[in-house]
């Protein structure tokens, strides 16, 4: 089963295409300079490295260009052998989201509603979830959220020393970052 992982930040997006179970990639890409005069796709494949430049206006653009130059390339036969599922790193996914979440329209509007909390990530990563869901609207979208691997710090460590009312009412507190890398880390240790 093929899958497409996303990373998308302010201004790029990094994407593994993988082969599941083995864990086999496929193709790896990184689409950067998103909105400037020029941008760039540089693509990985067992066949070698490939690099376009060329205008990419917003992160729908060039993962729509992305898409169309994997399905050209030979080594990765995105048509041939299709995606059937699409991970979506998410920065921050608030306190409601605290495991990977099948996105829907409710869980489009949570992220919406957690862009305060995150707002140079997580509107890029929702342009990219929603992007996706037109670009392959039969395939499943999975948000994999950053903030989750975090969500059992007790209240008394992620409570600041701020009024209350900032927890209350903009949720200010400690959510914990970079939760991927954490629980991989994790795993990987557990093992020796």
């Amino acid at each position: 089963m093929r899958i497409l992982v996303l990373n998308a930040g302010s201004s790029s997006i990094k994407t593994r295409l993988l082969e599941l179970p083995e864990g086999v990639t496929i193709a790896k890409a990184l689409v950067e300079k998103i909105g400037e005069p020029m941008g760039r796709i540089v693509i990985d494949t067992a066949g070698g490295r490939s690099q376009i430049e060329l205008p990419i206006e917003d992160h729908r653009e060039g993962l729509a260009t992305l898409l169309r130059v994997l399905g050209e390339d030979d080594v990765s036969q995105i048509h041939q052998v299709p995606i059937r599922a699409v991970g979506h790193r998410v920065v921050h996914g608030g306190e409601r989201f605290v495991a990977s979440t099948l996105v829907d329209t409710e869980v489009l509007a949570a992220i919406t509603a957690t862009i305060p909390l995150a707002p140079l990530h997580n509107p890029s990563n929702l342009v990219c979830i929603q992007a996706m869901m037109e670009l392959l609207p039969d395939v499943p979208q999975v948000a994999v959220f950053d903030t989750a691997f975090h969500h059992t710090i007790p209240e008394k460590a992620y409570l600041y020393a701020l009024p209350y009312p900032l927890y209350q009412q903009r949720r200010v507190r400690r959510y914990g970052f970079h939760g991927t890398s954490h629980r991989y880390v994790a795993q990987v240790a557990a093992q020796w």
